[in-house]
């Protein structure tokens, strides 16, 4: 067997399906100790409100604080749109849309 390269890959934090003012407050230390560059992955995000982006933006913060950077894989289009009418979305340049639904 050939040996793997030890791919320096930054760990992924799984946002939960359902993110909400009540949970928020829950997740903010999440991301507190994440070393490397931040990794969300927003695919389970489904049931949510703006309490999402103010999690997002606190990550950002923090990442930034640190040097890091905060990338959002998967969001759904609903989170982009909120952020956008929120007018955030410059503030959250990781936030990344999510593969549309049937793609492979």
């Amino acid at each position: 067997p050939t040996p793997q390269r030890n791919k320096q890959v930054a760990p992924m934090f799984a946002l939960p399906a359902s993110l909400n003012h009540a949970l928020a407050a829950d997740l903010l230390p999440a991301l507190q100790n994440a070393g490397q560059d931040w990794q969300v992955d927003a695919t389970a995000l489904r049931d949510f409100d703006s309490s999402a982006l103010a999690v997002l933006l606190h990550w950002q913060g923090q990442a930034q604080a640190v040097g890091q950077n905060l990338q959002v894989r998967h969001a759904p289009a609903r989170l982009l749109e909120l952020a956008q009418i929120y007018g955030v979305r410059e503030a959250l340049p990781g936030l990344q849309a999510g593969v549309a639904a049937g793609s492979a």
